[in-house]
């Protein structure tokens, strides 16, 4: 049965990777791309044969729909994942291919000499002996997030046993700011007790905490001046920039912290003689940690606007995300649930505290609990992304196992 389970998840897998649909941050559509359109349209056709009810597919590329169940007393649960890639500058288009790692360094591309070195990637070691899924290095492999739809779509396909009401959820562009969560109409499309997300993270990892997130931006304008007659007129915003990020905290960045570690990311700046513009990334597990963030950033705004009195900065800071925790009250069904399947499963539970965002801080922010748990992958938004089949399964038998013991 589970080589049988494999088999069906990969194929299944397999034949979701073949649609390219990376999101695009610089789009202010939703979706960002329209090839996420092609993707919801195979899932919305999978799901009528399947037998769900109430498919909805609407203009954003998002599709929900509901598996009815045979327990009514049960609580009303729901799956969420999101169908897009991540953009990182590499293939749009994802070429998977099933490898089995026998202790060796692995060839993922001879062609174009890309191989995956045991000595760069020590968290393959684990694997020895398994069956594990690659892109061909050209690409990631986009198990973030298209192995979590596999396993919801599978699930739809093969659950038999007594369970409640099952609605699903496929929204697109979480990559670019959970903007399909975000969009996504509780009350009409995922009307539920709770939810869980399936995205990122090896086997038995479950995610709870995530960072608080916002994104400011710090607009610098300057006094153009000819270098002639520059002396005592001309401001230059690249300077005021670099001032700027100069008063932070060079250990505070993303590749000096860890674990509930916050940080402030200066990530983006585009800049010419007249005008600069600075993008940051706000990150922190604790809201007062996360507001003190926000407030540093504007206290400095107002230090380089009074060092350049014949410039300007303007700065302004959203939210993104919120920590999944914060929605955390007395009802910890979505949770609890988790490691009871894990338990029933021999999983051993890795609690981490995400550094980044799921489509769950999104739902959580609304007030519906959303916890994550894993899909098996490692190495996401890289080229040596990789999933383990063994895992792959695990990750399908939990999320079964959840819509029994919910029913209970």
């Amino acid at each position: 049965m589970t080589d049988q389970l494999a088999r069906q998840l990969t194929q299944r897998f397999y034949r979701y990777l073949a649609i390219s649909s990376q999101s695009d941050a610089k789009s202010t559509t939703l979706p960002s791309t329209p090839s996420q359109h092609a993707m919801a349209e195979l899932l919305a056709a999978e799901l009528r044969e399947l037998g769900l009810e109430e498919i909805v597919i609407d203009q954003h590329a998002t599709v929900t729909a509901i598996k009815r169940g045979n327990r009514p007393e049960a609580p009303r649960i729901g799956f969420i994942t999101h169908i897009d890639t991540v953009d990182v500058g590499l293939s749009a288009d994802i070429h998977p291919q099933t490898l089995t790692f026998t202790g060796g360094d692995l060839c993922l591309n001879a062609v174009q000499d890309i191989w995956l070195r045991v000595a760069e990637h020590p968290e393959i070691v684990p694997y020895l002996g398994q069956q594990i899924i690659f892109s061909d290095g050209t690409s990631v492999l986009g198990a973030d997030n298209k192995a979590a739809v596999t396993v919801v779509m599978t699930l739809m396909e093969n659950l038999q046993g007594d369970h409640g009401d099952i609605v699903v959820a496929f929204v697109p562009d979480e990559e670019i700011g959970l903007r399909g969560a975000k969009a996504l109409d509780l009350e009409q499309r995922f009307d539920v007790d709770f939810a869980w997300t399936i995205d990122c993270c090896e086997l038995g990892e479950v995610v709870y905490e995530n960072f608080n997130a916002a994104a400011a931006e710090i607009i610098f304008t300057g006094v153009p001046a000819h270098p002639m007659s520059g002396k005592g007129v001309l401001v230059n915003p690249l300077l005021m920039a670099h001032d700027f990020i100069q008063r932070f905290d060079r250990q505070a960045t993303p590749e000096h912290t860890e674990g509930r570690e916050g940080y402030i990311w200066f990530n983006d700046m585009q800049a010419n003689a007249s005008r600069a513009v600075l993008k940051a990334s706000i990150r922190d597990f604790d809201l007062n940690g996360f507001d003190a963030k926000k407030q540093q950033l504007v206290e400095i705004a107002d230090e380089i606007a009074a060092q350049y009195p014949t410039g300007q900065v303007a700065l302004s800071i959203n939210d993104v995300y919120s920590n999944i925790s914060n929605a955390i009250g007395e009802d910890r069904r979505a949770i609890d649930l988790i490691f009871a399947a894990l338990a029933q499963l021999g999983i051993e539970p890795k609690v981490i505290p995400m550094r980044g965002g799921t489509d769950g801080a999104a739902l959580s922010a609304k007030g519906l609990l959303t916890p994550n748990f894993f899909t098996g992958a490692h190495n996401f938004h890289s080229r040596f992304e990789f999933l383990p089949v063994p895992s792959f399964v695990k990750s399908y038998q939990v999320a079964e196992a959840l819509c029994y013991l919910a029913a209970r």
